[in-house]
């Protein structure tokens, strides 16, 4: 399992090199017993052997960039890289980019070696990680029954948990990084919004939309994290698990859970509170009431026609369940969506205040394990029980404009379960650190 600590000790020391890397990439992703074809849309195979090459060079010179310099990673079909075409994962669009987004600018100004672009639901509006156009990647779980992969981040998933990368680079509206961490099991990062530029990712919501790392450790999102935010890389404080003040809200986050996302969960709060950690459950109303700012599809469903609205006539063309819900938006008035600011804006302050105390915040990341590809895509009614089912729980953090990490908490060879530490908006640093903490408890050969 590749982490970006131990491959920068490995590259310093000689034992292997990023050409090395990007080859046992490139292989995996070609693989045609695996899912590479699937998780990725486009390989950009000559260029990241070329910049592994340049990489090994500077490293020869004395020269790192760095803590991820030469480390290979995929970034979301939504990014523009400079020269390429961004789809977004559809087929009606075909947008040039004249330049890089700015988070792509920063991962080559940092040496990041970019192999591809990986495959995602149509427009990220899914968490299923279903793409009837490009197919759908299999989660690592169970791959024989064909098990989602999550989205909207799908090939992003499936890619960091088959080692085809050391980072997968996604994005979040309403889970779309932590949804297919978790059903992957891999460990992923969603940032407060405004912390990692958006610009140059094509938009699913501009309030809501955050970019974030899906990585092998919550040390690995981190440092990934310091380079999209044009951060120090610097790092991570320790936080001994004694000191943590960590809280469980009591609330529609912890209903309905399967049996072993339960059982997992439970296993992750005795283990943290057998190191010394003091976790208290909570009544937070707050955060059951916060689902309601998702009616009508929120601000998502509101912000996304308005990006869509001039491809009205070629809704035929999309997948018709991403292209129903877009349709929505036309309904949403200008009245309901200032209402819905304002009602945001006094449950970010109520849940704000009630996290204040705490270090963090721990619930289930996604309440189901994966299901069939299946089983969600039978009928619309499946699916779109499906899709409310993963959502519930991620959803919350980018509502109340916070930031939140999941990493693996479900013991080996058991279905994959996602363990969220959750801060408010602008805690990110410390959120990671109690992340990293609570990493180290729970699932500490991860």
């Amino acid at each position: 399992m590749w982490t970006v600590s131990q491959l920068a000790q490995d590259l310093a020391a000689g034992r292997t090199t990023s050409r090395k890397l990007v080859e046992t990439a490139l292989e995996r992703i070609a693989d045609p017993k695996g899912e590479g074809g699937r998780a990725f849309l486009k390989v950009y195979a000559d260029a990241a052997r070329a910049d592994a090459d340049h990489a090994d060079a500077l490293r020869r010179a004395g020269v790192q960039r760095s803590p991820v310099d030469g480390l290979p990673v995929s970034v979301k079909d939504l990014y523009d890289v400079a020269g390429d075409v961004t789809r977004a994962g559809s087929k009606v669009l075909a947008q040039r980019a004249e330049a890089d987004a700015p988070v792509i600018a920063r991962l080559r100004a940092a040496g990041a070696i970019i192999l591809g672009r990986t495959n995602m639901v149509e427009f990220a509006f899914g968490g299923l990680g279903l793409n009837p156009h490009y197919g759908t990647p299999r989660g690592p779980w169970d791959r024989a029954s064909g098990r989602i992969p999550g989205g909207s981040s799908s090939g992003a998933g499936v890619a960091q948990a088959d080692g085809m990368c050391a980072m997968a680079l996604g994005s979040d509206t309403r889970g779309s990084v932590r949804i297919p961490a978790a059903l992957c099991g891999v460990t992923g990062w969603k940032p407060t919004a405004a912390r990692v530029p958006r610009e140059g990712a094509f938009p699913l919501s501009y309030t809501l939309d955050s970019v974030g790392p899906l990585a092998n450790s919550v040390a690995c999102c981190a440092a990934y994290d310091a380079v999209l935010a044009g951060a120090a890389p610097v790092p991570l404080p320790e936080m001994p698990p004694r000191l943590l003040r960590l809280v469980v809200p009591k609330s529609s986050l912890l209903e309905d859970l399967h049996a072993q996302v339960a059982r997992a969960f439970a296993r992750a709060l005795a283990a943290l509170s057998r190191s010394g950690a003091k976790v208290e459950e909570v009544d937070a109303p707050v955060f059951t009431h916060a689902q309601q700012l998702f009616r009508k599809g929120g601000l998502a469903g509101a912000e996304s026609w308005h990006v869509h609205r001039g491809r009205r006539e070629r809704f035929g063309e999309m997948d018709p369940r991403v292209a129903q819900r877009l349709a929505l938006g036309e309904q949403f008035s200008a009245a309901e969506y200032i209402e819905l600011q304002h009602e945001r804006a006094a449950a970010i302050r109520a849940a704000d205040a009630l996290v204040a105390p705490y270090d963090a915040m721990l619930y289930p990341t996604v309440a189901v394990i994966p299901p069939t590809i299946a089983e969600v895509s039978a009928t619309d009614a499946a699916y779109f029980d499906w899709n409310l089912k993963v959502l519930r729980n991620t959803g919350i953090a980018n509502a109340l404009d916070g930031c939140a990490a999941t990493l693996p908490c479900h013991p080996a060879g058991e279905a994959p379960v996602g363990l969220t530490i959750a801060g408010v908006g602008g805690s990110d640093r410390r959120t990671l650190a109690v992340a990293a903490a609570v990493q180290a408890v729970v699932a500490p050969s991860r």
